[in-house]
């Protein structure tokens, strides 16, 4: 009988929506791919993961049709749509999130009715308030959101997600897991969020050149795979030792010159030099690199390097923060979280001198060094060689008052020496993240400022950041939203709540718990009625009454403004004066007022079954 995994393995095989088989793909001289096979089927959410250039985004563009292979095919069945969600979410000024939304479903047989209707519940689901916006001038984190809806409008058999959490808050990871949780496509998500994966993948593969077929696969989410990629890593080295002491008999037996006259000497002289072919390619798979980063404390022994008393901010009549106090000593290691707007980015640059706190103080030790890693991962001159980029000086660098010579100041960032002549226009995100790590850690630092340093890295680089980071001699300010690297990095959390308020946490866990239960969400009803508190529920209702209450606060706001609209225009000048305008307006009034009241009633019912 057939074991569940089986089963699962067998039931992904017999009906895949989109594979590609014996691909090759190449950029110059540099070979993404050869002979690759990789196949994505019906009820899969497969998180990929593998080293930066290993060809993830390559691989997902080649799925999604937007790129040709140099050989082998792309199969995608019959009449399934495919939607592709890039790193980088990008929209035309002046363009409404409407628009945005109305252009994804072009081409769909649905009338203009059934897309408003569809507009409306995918923007409510996703958070949006007002979808005549100007897409261009949303954050970060809300153009991440809207291209994910633009992609779900089209109801796609297949979503592939490059990098999805970038530049999403906390809040914005937590609705899209619950998202993806409920959507019925099949899912390829590109990510290096370990904890994301945790939460949604039903499977993951890794691309990299150690396996035989340049991928190892799973079923499971990332614990799973860590813990089968243990198992095969384990199964490999004794392998590899068992064929190792194999070979070395039979080098042993060729070097006494066995005459090769007979059949079976010559089968074995074929067969020992196809063992040592066999053990020669293992030992190149398993010579893996990964880079090294360190970077250089200055060795102050300064009791305090920075204190800030009482700082707060405000932007456009709004406060950030206030009140907040720290006092960063060696080896401390802040991490600041909190939502998209809390103020994140501005306090670490009001720590660092950029900006002047609206009340408070800063004090810094004299003479501090400082090192910042931006969120803009942008370098000065994009015509220059990567060459040029790592040693604008010369053929060598300076660390730790020794030179290096840049050909081995690039391999120690995984760069091959050919790729020296290469301008910096053409290197991946994850490339570039690693080139400005490269320069920072030239410099000897008092204090480091980390501004969403996880963008673009992958894992095994995380890894050796995180190692690093927590050896490091003197303070850590970091912003991310990688609560894996908050988890085992910093020693304190500053969260901000967005409303001003800023309390320091032990561990980022006590912050996320408070954000929990942090609700209620105050909804206010145009005067009519007394402010209603909107409270989390537990996880007691069905699935129907849960998708309910997710939407019937953003129902209510809406059913607010009709009502306040309708208000408005029952007391305007034009429709006192004009009898039969005033009947039609009061009659519209009348059912905006009882769809308000009944919204109420039902949101009552729903509190009450949730926290009963």
């Amino acid at each position: 009988m057939l074991t569940e995994q089986a089963l699962l393995h067998w039931k992904y095989l017999m009906f895949p929506l989109v594979s590609c088989h014996a691909i090759r793909k190449a950029f110059g001289t540099r070979v993404l791919f050869d002979n690759f096979s990789f196949v994505l089927s019906e009820g899969q959410r497969l998180g990929l993961i593998g080293p930066n250039g290993s060809g993830k985004s390559t691989l997902a563009k080649i799925l999604a049709g937007l790129e040709d292979t140099d050989s082998g095919t792309r199969s995608l069945r019959k009449t399934a749509k495919v939607a592709y969600v890039t790193q980088d979410s990008v929209f035309e000024p002046g363009v409404s999130i409407r628009q945005v939304l109305m252009e994804a479903m072009e081409g769909l047989h649905m009338d203009e009715q059934d897309k408003d209707v569809e507009i409306s519940i995918q923007s409510g689901r996703a958070g949006f308030d007002d979808i005549e916006a100007d897409a261009s001038l949303l954050s970060g984190g809300w153009k991440k959101r809207l291209a994910i809806t633009s992609a779900l409008v089209r109801n796609p058999e297949v979503l592939i997600l490059d990098e999805p959490t970038n530049h999403l808050d906390l809040e914005g990871i937590l609705w899209l897991e619950q998202l993806l949780l409920e959507v019925s496509s099949a899912s390829l998500i590109i990510s290096h969020d370990r904890y994301f994966l945790e939460s949604v993948a039903t499977g993951m593969a890794e691309i990299n050149r150690a396996y035989p077929d340049g991928i190892f696969s799973c079923d499971g989410n990332y614990t799973k795979f860590l813990e089968r990629r243990e198992e095969y890593y384990t199964a490999e080295a004794k392998r590899e030792s068992a064929l190792s002491n194999v070979v070395r008999r039979e080098v042993e037996w060729l070097r006494r010159g066995p005459k090769a006259r007979t059949t079976k000497s010559k089968a074995r002289i074929d067969s020992a030099g196809e063992l040592i072919s066999q053990l020669s390619d293992m030992q190149s798979r398993a010579r893996t690199s990964t880079t090294t980063i360190d970077f250089t404390g200055s060795e102050r022994k300064t009791k305090k390097l920075l204190v800030a008393e009482n700082v707060g901010k405000s932007f456009d009549g709004r406060i950030l923060f206030e009140g907040v106090n720290l006092t960063l000593k060696p080896g401390t290691r802040l991490g600041l979280s909190g939502a998209n707007g809390s103020g994140k980015t501005t306090l670490l640059k009001i720590l660092r001198g950029d900006f002047l706190p609206d009340q408070g103080t800063v004090e810094r030790a004299d003479n501090l060094k400082v090192v910042t890693l931006e969120q803009n991962r942008t370098l000065e001159d994009e015509t220059v060689t990567l060459k040029e980029a790592l040693a604008p000086e010369g053929d060598s660098v300076m660390f730790r008052d020794r030179p290096i010579h840049v050909n081995a100041w690039a391999r120690r960032f995984l760069f091959p020496v050919e790729q020296l002549v290469q301008p910096v226009s053409r290197l991946s995100g994850g490339e570039r993240a690693r080139v400005l790590i490269a320069r920072l850690m030239l410099e000897p630092a008092d204090i480091l400022f980390l501004d969403e340093p996880t963008n673009d890295l992958d894992i095994p680089t995380l890894e050796v950041l995180e190692e690093n980071l927590s050896d490091f001699p003197g303070a850590i300010v970091l912003v991310t939203h990688d609560r894996y690297l908050l988890d085992r990095v910093s020693t304190q959390v500053l969260g901000l709540d967005g409303d001003g308020g800023a309390t320091m946490y032990a561990e980022y866990s006590q912050f996320e718990q408070t954000l929990g239960n942090r609700k209620p969400v105050k909804v206010k009803s145009s005067g009519q009625k007394p402010v209603v508190e909107v409270a989390a529920p537990k996880k007691k209702l069905s699935f129907k009454d849960q998708r309910e209450w997710d939407t019937i606060e953003e129902k209510i706001h809406e059913a607010d403004r009709r009502l306040l609209a309708a208000t408005t225009n029952l007391q305007a000048p034009e429709t006192v004066s004009n009898p039969e305008l005033l009947r039609q307006c009061y009659a519209e009034m009348e059912a905006a007022q009882a769809e308000v009241d009944q919204l109420f009633q039902r949101w009552s019912e729903l509190e009450a079954k949730a926290t009963g």
